[in-house]
């Protein structure tokens, strides 16, 4: 029996799913409410320091999303399923992908470390806030997307 490649892409694709929602909901759920308890110095510091070890795993699982995706548009010739409303929910997918992609490999790197320090400094709680409310909107936004693809995959839709 030969392997199926697009198998293999689609455990690829909802793994990697899995670690990059996860760290999304450890983030959201977990961290940023936490730091609301702490100083403003001290917050940011712990925020770097798990951000810093949470943000390239999300950012390979991202690629690797990317990847698999495509890898099952080509392999299952689906492409067609952009064309139309039906499959609303693929649009909903690559929306999401693309809101995330444009976060960790445009406007992450090009505010910058200092940039996000210099408004911690200025408005700590304000940043904070907002911080938390973008994760929350990011998060909800992926539960759908994940609930519409599995919905849509199996014909709920």
């Amino acid at each position: 029996m030969a392997l199926d490649w697009g198998i293999v892409a689609r455990a690829v694709h909802l793994l990697a799913v899995v670690v990059w929602i996860g760290g999304v909901w450890l983030v959201t759920t977990v961290l940023l409410p936490g730091l609301k308890q702490e100083a403003p110095d001290d917050w940011l510091n712990k925020f770097e320091a798990i951000e810093g070890r949470v943000a390239p795993q999300v950012r390979i699982a991202v690629l690797l999303v990317l990847l698999s995706g495509l890898y099952m548009l080509y392999a299952y010739d689906l492409w067609d399923r952009f064309r139309t409303g039906r499959f609303w929910w693929m649009h909903l997918m690559v929306g999401v992908w693309l809101i995330f992609a444009a976060l960790l490999y445009v406007i992450e790197p090009l505010a910058g470390r200092r940039t996000f320090r210099a408004r911690v400094s200025r408005a700590p709680e304000t940043v904070l806030n907002a911080m938390l409310w973008m994760h929350r909107a990011l998060l909800a936004l992926s539960l759908l997307a994940i609930f519409a693809a599995i919905g849509g995959s199996y014909g709920l839709f």
